[in-house]
């Protein structure tokens, strides 16, 4: 399928002002995830200002499409697209890990607006999603579920449960989507937890399996538009990633998994995410 030019271009743009504004979220001197906030801001550019059925001014509406980021430590990527969706106002970005904010550390479903669920133990994102996904079934409700993992979460044995029970329950209205970056907090996936290959073992378990450029936003469409095509079984999203994705300084550099920001780097940062 081809996409308008103007789409893609809008969404491109989307994305960058993401990765801009976590940059603004973790301010200086903060320790934030610039890493996997980076390599998964065009797929959440794409879900929430393209694919998802979501309304910010409410944001519980039964026929929703569900969005869950299962690599809970790059909440600020999350915050920042229901910010610019309009959820709340960007102003609160500037307060994320503030005592008392709205925006925490994690994704916090009692404080923050659009948020499904609490993740970021590691594994568990997926199998939540699992759950709406067969609660949305037998209400009748043609929603999807997207749930965004990390690769190196493809470590944690809850994963491969949720994705046995997927395959059983025919769970055709759930979407995983790996983020498959190569790296984790203190080096790369394959030195630390090596869960290669990933295509294989998905395949294995009984779901659909498509693998795209994680920057490429005609990609990530046509992979996004093809899971509804899929019937009986889950769809799973591999998408190639490069962490830290758009500030050159971060780009492939584990230290970026939770780094720190100078001004110096602060500044530059935000020069190289201008729109």
């Amino acid at each position: 399928m081809a996409y308008p030019k103007e789409l893609l271009d809008s969404i491109q743009a989307k994305a960058q002002t993401l990765r801009r504004n976590v940059v603004i979220s973790m301010g200086v001197g903060n320790a934030g995830h610039l890493g996997g906030s980076g390599s998964s801001a065009d797929i959440v550019a794409a879900l929430y200002f393209h694919k998802m059925n979501h309304d910010p001014k409410n944001p519980k509406k039964p026929d929703r499409d569900r969005f869950l980021l299962s690599k809970g430590h790059a909440a600020i990527l999350q915050y920042s697209a229901l910010a610019e969706a309009g959820y709340f106002s960007r102003d609160e970005l500037q307060h994320t890990k503030e005592l008392g904010a709205i925006l925490q550390g994690h994704p916090d479903v009692r404080k923050t607006p659009g948020i499904e669920a609490g993740t970021g133990s590691l594994g568990q994102g997926l199998s939540i999603g699992l759950g709406i996904s067969i609660a949305l079934k037998d209400d009748k409700i043609p929603a999807k579920v997207y749930v965004i993992c990390g690769d190196g979460e493809m470590a944690e044995g809850q994963i491969w449960e949720a994705a046995m029970a997927a395959k059983v329950f025919k769970a055709d209205n759930l979407v995983a989507i790996v983020d498959q970056n190569t790296l984790q907090a203190q080096g790369t996936v394959c030195d630390r937890f090596d869960s290669n290959p990933l295509p294989e073992k998905w395949e294995a378990f009984g779901w659909h399996v498509i693998q795209i450029d994680g920057h490429n936003i005609e990609e990530i469409l046509t992979a996004l538009d093809a899971a509804d095509e899929v019937k009986g079984q889950p769809t799973v999203i591999i998408a190639h990633t490069i962490k830290g994705k758009g500030v050159s300084f971060a780009e492939g550099v584990v230290s970026f998994h939770n780094g720190i920001l100078t001004e110096e780097t602060y500044q530059k940062a935000l020069e190289e995410l201008k729109a």
